[in-house]
């Protein structure tokens, strides 16, 4: 019996932002390799499935990258249901896409289970709208976890044409702020960053470009930079997913 790899995005965080595919896959699985922050919630929805973490979490691998391809093709070969369980949507900084590369040379059968990204949900939930007719025509989402990878985006982005969201970029807040400003986005413009997207304990801060660098996060929780005329809505549109707690903790 052939195997059969499913590589599926969990969404943000909350199981009920989870897809009915997702699901389905889950409740299949023979074998789960799951990533960090990946919810123990999420797990318990494979409940005959092997499970083995496979993420990582401030730059610390539980296994490399060419060690997930080689489980995931051994499995499949061994004819297992495998789903590579990934936050957010697996194409997007998932590294997916390498992974279903892998699987093509193997000569895997595969299937792509797209998830909702963080880079939309965390603004959304945070009442902030990613485009705004007569704000923001569009955005550009970027990987922030080191200046070699987003220098060269923010450069060929004029001041104020789209909004920015920036995964994997709370240490580099500060740099990610002086590029902008530098290139001529004006030190006023509004910005947030929203940590814990539709999980416990979630909460935002919002301010400026000026003040984004010096932004006090007390949270070990992932989180996303948004930058642009869309987060002045974010006091304006009503959101119950954050607690009034939440809101006034982090907001400037």
């Amino acid at each position: 019996m052939s195997g059969f790899v499913s590589l599926v995005g969990a969404g943000p965080g909350d199981i009920e932002l989870l897809t009915l595919r997702a699901l389905k896959r889950l409740r299949e699985a023979d074998l789960v390799l799951y990533d960090a922050l990946v919810e123990q919630e999420l797990l318990e929805l494979a409940p005959q499935a092997k499970r083995f973490f496979v993420g990582k979490r401030a730059g610390r691998h539980s296994i490399d990258q060419e060690g997930i391809h080689a489980l995931l093709i051994r499995a499949a070969k061994r004819g297992e249901r495998v789903v590579r369980l990934k936050c957010g949507d697996p194409f997007v900084f998932g590294r997916g896409g390498e992974e279903a590369l892998a699987l093509e040379a193997a000569g895997v059968a595969y299937e792509v289970v797209p998830g909702v990204s963080s880079a939309i949900a965390a603004p959304a939930l945070a009442g902030i709208p990613v485009t705004h007719r007569g704000v923001a025509t569009g955005f550009a989402v970027l990987s922030g976890h080191a200046e070699a990878a987003f220098a060269p985006a923010l450069d060929s982005i004029a001041p104020n044409a789209l909004t920015i969201v920036v995964l994997m970029g709370l240490r580099t807040r500060a740099e990610i702020a002086a590029r902008l400003i530098a290139r001529g986005w004006s030190a006023t413009t509004a910005a947030a960053i929203v940590v814990g997207a539709s999980h416990q304990g979630t909460a935002r801060w919002l301010g400026t470009l000026a003040t984004l660098g010096a932004a006090q996060i007390d949270s070990e929780l992932a989180g996303v930079i948004v930058v642009g005329g869309v987060v002045e809505l974010a006091t304006q549109i009503a959101n119950e997913h954050l607690s009034n707690a939440a809101l006034a903790a982090r907001s400037l």
